[in-house]
């Protein structure tokens, strides 16, 4: 939204400096993004008077001006029919920036007599589209800045231009008026209103204006009057500089009046060639497949239960968004049917959006105009025109009714401080309140406040609590620390869950990692490699078709962000992520991973060979890290039996028993890594924070450590199984054999083949024993290593190596 600081004057009679405006418009809500001082692009041109004026030698149409500057007497080439001796003009001299022709001013010579400087039109200064002669200006000082010139005589042409940032609940400060009225309440000047006269009709409307009734919830309200024997000219100087300034560009008078009122009062108009009418206006909804041509020259197809304005021939304009070609007026307009209406904003978002049009009309009706100010505007508007057009206007048609918007609630002016914490006296919320256009009554401490037209997005209590403590600023709050429940130091914040996931994140990180933030949502292909991609997790609305559905599992983010790093040429990666995966449609079903995969060699390149690719060693010792970090127990079993999509040799399930998973490590299988397109081998790990047991001593201090008081004992065992065995079959096995004395159990050496014969292979044992009561003996430790040949020969049937 852009103004004036003009334009603002005309409704708010103050003194403030543009800094106080700029400053408090931010601090009300409506945030400045830009200040545009227009009279810089003029600050180096001078007023010069021209002493001598003669005709250039060889050329018909130039002149060789000698010019009295703040330089002394300058001589300038001027090729515009109205250079003459004795007039005041603007002069650039060399160096000086000329905005409207984009060039730099240097000495030159034209026609071989040389130039030291321009005089200028309008046009070259951007003031005004005039260029027929040099500005010659009525009075002025030799060697005065032109822009203190125009300061003193038009200071429109300097006018700074404000712009300000709308957010949408903020309709009301899309007019100056509006923004007006907040830097009033403020107090920085004081609000001008306007007495709306109403245009008495000197005839009957001959256009007859309807609603249909299927319309009337989207088009509730709709006026209108004819003006006849109006000329459709250039609008006056004042109003072609206040569009100008704005951005928009001055079209004819009758055009740049409805512009002027979309800005000024925020009450977007429309005028038709009356003579282009043919028969009664009639406001409908489309019924599919009509078409028009619009004012942008696009021609738009309309679908059923879009809201249109018709004649008897056809469509003439798209309600509350843009008119037609066909009816819009020229400079050959005589007769105009000038409308004011009230329009759906919801139904105008969506008719805008669905057609791709984004015009000022559509930008207001869709946040929503003052219902009120229909007949009001349509009235200022009849002036205006007569004002500026001449002619005669009609009386007023209307079709339909202004929506009623009167509603009250109850406000307690004590809110204020429970809701803001600010102490604002009831007689200050009172004057606010009045001042932004709210009537409060009622006695005590409640108020009972009736809501102005103008501003629907007030909807309860708390809008009127905000109102009055934004008018009354922000700034003035204090800022107060919150009161402890109870005295001491405070509990922790963090669930224990949270905090067994940031100690996670924290070791993860520690470990060389780096952390990605992948959306939930991912595509049915990689969601199905995934064990997921069903009805269940599918989206209703996706964003694309790249993410229709909640991802089952954390992996394809991360694959999919290694894919992408390795196409940039990125082939040693450590990725991890923590959050939470789906697997099924109900808030309830889901569950929190801490996952990360490993890519490439295990370090830079150095002289001692120390580089290699990683291994399923590396993402075991890693996951285990991190489960230790978030407080699972030392002890845990080694199984197979994982998802499909880890290598079906190559991973291990890291549990508490059989049914209690604690997670799952190892390489990812090459299919998955085919249709993930990244370039393999790929280690991994998942780990389930949440199938962690709960500790349970809770509190913060660790116990004593307890160190044992007899000598352990190591017992070594080579056990010979078919090469089929798993390793972690013996040491489960050999560790079941005596809870309380075995402390460890460990594989030292493999041997394969020779003598052992084909399809055999001996795994080494290294067991300790720690008792914690008494020394063992001889007898008791032999006890122990029968019971774990008995348990390994049972459980694998393997046998000890002789």
């Amino acid at each position: 939204m852009k103004f004036t600081l003009s334009w603002l004057k005309d409704h708010l009679e103050t003194e403030a400096s543009v800094e106080e405006i700029v400053e408090t418009l931010t601090d009300l809500g409506l945030e400045v993004e830009e200040v545009e001082d227009r009279g810089a692009r003029l600050r180096d041109f001078v007023i010069g008077r021209v002493v001598k004026a003669e005709q250039h030698p060889d050329a018909d149409r130039l002149r060789v001006c000698q010019v009295v500057t703040d330089e002394g007497v300058k001589q300038i080439i001027c090729g515009a029919p109205n250079a003459r001796e004795g007039i005041t003009v603007v002069v650039a001299k060399p160096g000086v920036y000329v905005p409207g022709i984009d060039t730099t001013i240097g000495v030159g010579k034209i026609r071989g007599i040389e130039s030291y400087g321009m005089m200028a039109s309008e046009r070259e200064l951007e003031l005004s589209d005039e260029h027929t002669g040099i500005i010659e200006l009525p009075s002025g000082e030799v060697g005065q800045r032109f822009t203190d010139w125009l300061a003193q005589h038009e200071p429109s042409k300097v006018d700074p231009v404000i712009e300000i940032a709308i957010t949408p609940n903020r309709q009301d400060a899309l007019g100056v008026h509006g923004i007006a009225r907040d830097l009033a309440a403020r107090g920085l000047g004081k609000l001008r209103t306007r007495a709306v006269e109403p245009v008495p009709g000197a005839f009957p409307c001959p256009v007859a204006v309807t609603i249909d009734a299927d319309a009337l919830d989207v088009a509730p309200h709709f006026a209108g009057r004819l003006i006849r024997g109006v000329r459709n000219g250039p609008s006056p100087a004042w109003l072609q500089d206040r569009l100008r300034a704005i951005g928009l560009r001055p079209i004819s008078a009758l055009v740049d009046i409805t512009n002027f009122f979309t800005y000024d009062m925020n009450r977007p108009l429309h005028v038709f060639d009356a003579d282009k009418v043919h028969g009664t206006v009639r406001v409908h909804r489309a019924k599919g497949g009509e078409t028009l041509l619009a004012l942008d020259e696009r021609t738009y197809t309309f679908a059923p239960g879009q809201t249109l304005i018709s004649d008897d021939r056809g469509v003439e304009s798209i309600a509350g968004i843009m008119g037609g070609e066909a009816s819009g007026v020229t400079e050959e307009t005589v007769n105009v049917f000038l409308e004011s209406a009230w329009w759906d904003p919801v139904h105008t978002a969506y008719t805008g959006r669905d057609l791709k049009i984004n015009s000022d009309a559509r930008y207001r009706f869709e946040r929503g105009v003052d219902p009120d100010y229909t007949l009001p505007g349509l009235e200022e508007a009849t002036r205006m025109v007569l004002e500026i057009c001449g002619g005669e206007a009609s009386e007023v048609v209307e079709a339909g009714a202004p929506v009623k918007t009167a509603r009250s609630y109850p406000l307690d002016t004590r809110r204020v401080v429970s809701l803001v914490g600010m102490e604002i006296p009831k007689a200050e919320q009172v004057r606010i309140l009045t001042a932004l256009g709210f009537s409060a009554t009622g006695t005590g401490d409640v108020l009972e406040v009736w809501v102005p037209s103008w501003r629907r997005d007030v909807q309860g209590e708390p809008d009127l609590v905000e109102e009055v403590a934004r008018i009354a600023s922000l700034t003035r709050l204090e800022p107060k620390p919150m009161r402890r429940p109870r005295a001491g130091v405070p509990a922790p914040v963090l669930t224990p869950m949270q905090m067994r996931e940031r100690a996670g994140r924290r070791t993860l990180a520690a470990l060389g990692y780096n952390e990605c933030v992948t959306y939930s949502f991912i595509d049915q292909v990689a969601a199905a490699l995934f064990g997921g991609g069903g009805d269940g997790t599918r989206l209703e609305n996706p964003i694309s078709s790249e993410m229709s559905h909640m991802r089952p599992h954390l992996l394809p983010g991360l694959l999919q962000a290694a894919a992408r790093n390795q196409a940039r040429g990125m082939s040693d990666l450590a990725l991890f992520e923590v959050g939470h995966a789906f697997h099924g449609g109900e808030p309830t079903e889901q569950h929190l991973q801490a996952v990360g995969v490993l890519i490439g060699q295990s370090g830079p390149r150095d002289p001692h060979g120390a580089r290699r690719p990683v291994d399923v060693f590396d993402v075991k010792a890693d996951a285990e890290a991190v489960l230790a970090a978030m407080g699972a127990p030392g002890k845990a079993q080694i199984l197979r039996g994982g998802p499909d999509w880890w290598h079906p040799g190559r991973h291990g399930m890291i549990c508490l028993g059989p049914k209690k998973v604690l997670g799952v490590f190892g390489e990812l299988h090459p299919r998955i890594l085919k249709a993930m397109d990244v370039k393999g081998p790929a280690m991994a790990f998942t780990l389930f924070p949440a199938e962690i047991p709960m500790p349970k001593d809770t509190g913060a201090s660790r116990g004593a450590v307890t160190l044992p008081e007899f000598q352990a004992v190591d017992r070594d065992f080579a056990f010979v199984v078919d090469a089929g065995v798993e390793a972690g079959a013996l040491v489960n096995a050999a560790q079941g054999a005596d809870k309380a004395l075995i402390a460890s159990v460990a594989v030292f050496d493999e041997f394969v083949g020779g003598s052992l014969g084909k399809g055999r292979k001996s795994i080494a044992l290294t067991v300790r024993l720690q008792p914690t009561d008494r020394t063992l003996t001889e007898e008791e430790i032999d006890a122990v290593a029968a019971k774990i040949v008995e348990k390994v020969s049972k459980a694998t049937g393997g046998t000890l190596r002789g």
